[in-house]
């Protein structure tokens, strides 16, 4: 029997790409909402308790009222904003953070989808709070680089007009009042005891983002060389599909000398590189901010939720 979808804030940036994975699919049932009652609360509660699953693709506030909604034991809710990230009662939706976490997923009803800045940090850092080489009092410094499309409809509207304002031919510093909004889950689920200092930076491109993480040795709880990192990420994520740790230093991780933020477009998979020398280095973790920094995770996380393969849909 095909599996009931509903998708509850179907025309935002991370909806439209959900419609267009499941529009791949066989195995679901999409239950659409008419246009005229997309802010028909009767019409979504019917919709919502109707279906096996739903995702969540709204504000907050909207979120909060969206899930409340369910009546029954049965519907399935990702939800994609962060009203429930650090919430003890959602599972977290990244099944690599962990080798418990997957299963924590597979059996839960109320799913929260990681942001995509949050994921590439975590992917980076919880690994290395597992081994005791950072320990849960570090401060971390990053920064990411990301493509335009995951400031929502304006910023994509605005870096499409014709012709875009001059000033957005260069990358663009934002949040740095130092409080965005996925910092309590990026400290939460790396482990740490501090929201981590963090500047996202905008560039004129569509999509694709790395996460920069800066580390020196007087700052590790443990010794621990580049090459040591690289072995441990290697080691830690052994087995899973969608995360592949780049060779350290590779010539091969570089175009010429510089780093490609795309180059994880249209795949679920995460890149993660060590950059530096014994003195000081840093971690990369590069995926695509719609496909594993959003959509392609909520799909990755229903495929567990509903029996499917993992990466039924997805690409690699």
């Amino acid at each position: 029997m095909s599996t009931k979808v509903f998708v509850d804030g179907q025309e935002g940036t991370t909806g439209l790409k959900i419609y267009e994975y499941l529009s791949r699919r066989t195995d679901v049932e999409v239950l659409r909402i008419d246009e005229a009652k997309r802010k028909d609360i009767d019409e979504r509660r019917r919709l919502i308790n109707a279906s096996d699953v739903t995702f969540l693709c709204l504000p907050d506030v909207a979120s909060r009222e969206s899930a409340s909604l369910v009546e029954n034991d049965r519907t399935v809710v990702i939800d994609a904003s962060t009203a429930f990230r650090t919430h003890a009662d959602w599972a977290y939706g990244l099944p690599e953070l962990t080798r418990a976490q997957r299963e924590r997923i597979r059996t839960s009803k109320r799913i929260a989808v990681p942001g995509c800045h949050a994921s590439a940090f975590v992917l980076a850092m919880r690994p290395l709070i597992e081994a005791g080489i950072v320990a849960p009092e570090f401060q971390a410094h990053s920064y990411s680089l990301t493509g335009y499309s995951g400031g929502g409809k304006k910023m994509i509207a605005d870096y499409e007009a014709s012709p875009p304002a001059a000033k957005l031919a260069s990358p663009r510093a934002y949040a740095l009042a130092l409080g965005h909004k996925h910092l309590p889950e990026m400290a939460a689920h790396a482990r740490l005891k501090s929201v981590p200092i963090f500047t996202p930076i905008v560039g004129n491109f569509y999509k694709g983002l790395a996460v920069t993480t800066y580390f020196s040795p007087e700052q590790l709880a443990k010794r621990a060389t580049p090459r040591d990192i690289q072995a441990l990420f290697a080691e830690y994520y052994s087995g899973e599909a969608f995360v592949r740790v780049a060779p350290f230093d590779a010539d091969e991780n570089l175009d010429g000398g510089f780093f490609d933020a795309q180059a994880n477009n249209d795949t679920n998979r995460v890149d993660l590189f060590v950059f530096g020398n014994d003195e000081r280095f840093v971690t990369v973790a590069r995926l695509d901010n719609l496909g594993k920094g959003a959509s392609g995770a909520a799909i990755q996380c229903m495929n567990l939720s509903i029996g499917a393969a993992e990466d039924t849909g997805l690409v690699r």
